[in-house]
């Protein structure tokens, strides 16, 4: 029990290599464009891998957003031990949910891994899900051109999320999706502490702007 505690902690402590995949360097490229300044500049860095942990510490609470969009990530989810508590067990085990970044395979992540949790740990994959390694923005300007429409003030971004899609069914079959869920939020509404929380919610605004934009985005798609 105490070497896997001790291998949970390195894994909590230690970084994963930076990995700077295309999804990502368009996304960190469009939004550095769009602030422009010292900002820009020092946002842009996320994309020289020499910088990218140095920036992510800099941003703070923010970089926490940022950081698994440059690393491939894994978090322990479940624990198993002894059935009975006045049982010592012969042996521990803990399940982790690791997250892949574009482009990488499961081998990446358990060298990457290895190298953190040392050769006491015992690694075996028990379920993988492959996703597209590279996005096909055909649509990206036709979707841009309906959000300059509805929001003048608003600049569009590809963006990369460190969640996962089911898009990644369609893209076995050679599918390309889009997460074009358009919403136009309050400045003091805190998107990212609601998703998925017990009172998931968004104002009735977000839901009548998105809705209009996908309709216009269906009208239009060829």
């Amino acid at each position: 029990m105490a070497t896997l505690a001790d291998a949970l902690k390195r894994l909590d402590e230690k970084h994963t290599p930076v990995h700077i995949t295309p999804p990502a360097r368009m996304m960190v490229d469009a939004m550095a464009s769009a602030l422009g300044g010292v900002q820009g500049f020092l946002l842009g860095q996320l994309n020289n891998p020499a910088m990218t942990q140095i920036i992510l510490n800099l941003l703070g609470a923010r970089g926490r957003t940022f950081y698994p969009l440059f690393h491939n990530t894994a978090s322990p989810t479940i624990l198993h031990g002894s059935s009975k508590i006045n049982v010592i067990p012969g042996e521990v085990s803990v399940e982790l949910d690791g997250r892949l970044l574009p482009g990488n395979k499961p081998e990446d992540m358990m060298r990457e891994l290895n190298e953190i949790l040392g050769k006491d740990v015992q690694l075996d994959l028990v379920q993988f899900e492959a996703g597209p390694s590279e996005p096909d923005m055909g649509m990206f300007d036709t979707l841009a051109g309906i959000l300059r429409e509805s929001d003048p003030e608003g600049v569009p971004i590809p963006l990369l999320l460190s969640g996962v899609t089911d898009g990644r069914f369609f893209s076995t079959l050679g599918i390309q999706t889009y997460g074009f869920l358009p919403m136009t939020l309050p400045e003091d509404f805190n998107f990212a502490s609601v998703i998925h929380a017990a009172n998931e919610r968004i104002p009735a605004a977000a839901v009548e702007f998105g809705t209009d934009a996908i309709y216009k985005a269906l009208g239009r798609f060829k």
